[in-house]
């Protein structure tokens, strides 16, 4: 009874999202995408000075077009009690540890220079006080503003509409003059160059405000992170949260595939590369039900590493060795895919991975490309992926396999490969 309910949900979703989503959705999530998103920052950016990260990061828009980057996802902008911006203070104030609102507005030209759009990261989930628990300010909010099972003696606001954050104020967003200050401190965000959203713990508040906020700011890119369990024994249910926030937020947002992610980290550290094949037939990941509102990586700031594979975070990371295998994986698929700034400028794979942007612009591999899995077995995946101007055939695992005659081989490396028809 339960499966019959998630296969239900999901086409639910997919029947909203094309009755409406070319109509509402983020101009990047409202039809076959090409776009190729960065993450531009890591868990240790902010200790960078002289030049400090944002100086860094717009010195890199030359070749982030070089790369084939279309879109890059900034650090968090706000002045925040934490030096990597998760813990936001004073809204308003656009400088942290990463730079100044100077630098901010000058990395953001520099892409722009170069035709490529900045994602801001949207951390309105929580708030902390400028000195104590709550006394906000820039802009000033009262107790209302924090929802009334937070650790806080003093709220006095309505319920929580998502999970909980123990380390700061949950924000009540049912509040009018909370919404009218987050859209004024976006629209601000908006003058300062920003045309996309990246929404931070957007399991913490209904994805109805995340609407709200959307359609407020009406950006190019919209995708939220909703980072949950996976077990791998029921990866359906970890779908199903998925596309429950994306249809949440009226279909205009993705969101992050934490799926496809998780489903690499046990793949590439176990052999059994036959988890990224459905019962459908289809990938296992977001992808596999609705590329279109999926946005793909191989890791993040938080699942992974920085520098090198000991520094960071490591939450949840992909094998070292084996990161190219993740992105043979996500920039063949379907979904928007996202490179990660230190796989590129740290650890030695821009080459690669240029190859692997160059393979699915050559075919023109869009965000609902479809895929047809030729194999999925103990030591091999291996699939034929149909784009607009042609098609490419795709291998990872350390057992071998070919597409046979009339293929090309574009790229390849230790344990993947790329061939175009």
């Amino acid at each position: 009874m339960q499966k019959q309910f998630r296969v239900l949900g999901i086409a639910l979703a997919l029947t909203s999202a094309f009755a409406s989503a070319s109509a509402i959705a983020a101009t990047q999530q409202a039809g076959a995408s090409k776009a190729i998103l960065l993450q531009g920052f890591h868990w240790n950016s902010p200790n960078y000075s002289g030049p400090n990260w944002l100086q860094t990061l717009g010195g890199k828009a030359a070749d982030m077009k070089d790369l084939g980057i279309t879109h890059v996802w900034f650090p968090p902008a706000t002045d925040s009690a934490d030096a990597n911006g998760y813990l936001p203070r004073q809204l308003n104030v656009l400088s942290n540890k990463y730079g100044s609102e100077t630098d901010l507005k000058n990395a953001v030209a520099a892409l722009k220079g170069q035709g490529i759009k900045s994602i801001a990261d949207i951390v309105i989930n929580h708030r902390v006080g400028t000195a104590n628990w709550a006394d906000f300010t820039n802009p000033t909010w009262d107790c209302r503003a924090v929802v009334n099972n937070d650790e806080w003696t003093g709220k006095c606001g309505n319920a929580d509409s998502g999970d909980g954050y123990a380390s700061a104020r949950d924000v009540d967003h049912s509040q009018t003059f909370v919404q009218n200050d987050i859209k004024s401190w976006m629209a601000k965000l908006k003058a300062d160059g920003f045309t996309g959203i990246r929404y931070d713990y957007s399991k913490g508040y209904s994805p109805s405000y995340a609407k709200l906020y959307h359609d407020a700011f009406a950006p190019d890119f919209c995708v939220g992170e909703v980072w949950t369990n996976l077990d791998y024994n029921n990866v359906d249910a970890h779908r199903q949260v998925l596309m429950n926030y994306i249809n949440g937020t009226g279909n205009t947002c993705a969101a992050f595939d934490f799926t496809t992610h998780g489903l690499l980290v046990q793949v590439l550290n176990n052999n059994d590369y036959w988890r990224l094949k459905d019962s459908a037939g289809k990938p296992a990941g977001a992808i596999g039900w609705w590329g279109q509102m999926s946005v793909t990586f191989v890791d993040n700031h938080d699942t992974g590493p920085s520098e090198t594979s000991t520094t960071g975070q490591n939450h949840w990371p992909v094998p070292a060795g084996s990161v190219m295998q993740g992105y043979a994986y996500i920039l063949t698929h379907p979904g928007i895919p996202t490179v990660y700034y230190p796989h590129v400028y740290n650890w030695g794979l821009r080459a690669g991975i240029k190859s692997l942007i160059q393979a699915r612009n050559a075919a023109g591999v869009t965000s609902t490309s479809a895929v047809a899995i030729q194999q999925a077995t103990t030591g091999l995946y291996a699939a034929i992926i149909t784009g607009t101007t042609g098609k490419l055939a795709m291998k990872i695992g350390p057992n071998s396999w070919s597409p046979g005659t009339g293929w090309t081989l574009l790229t390849s490396g230790t344990n993947y490969a790329v061939w175009k028809q």
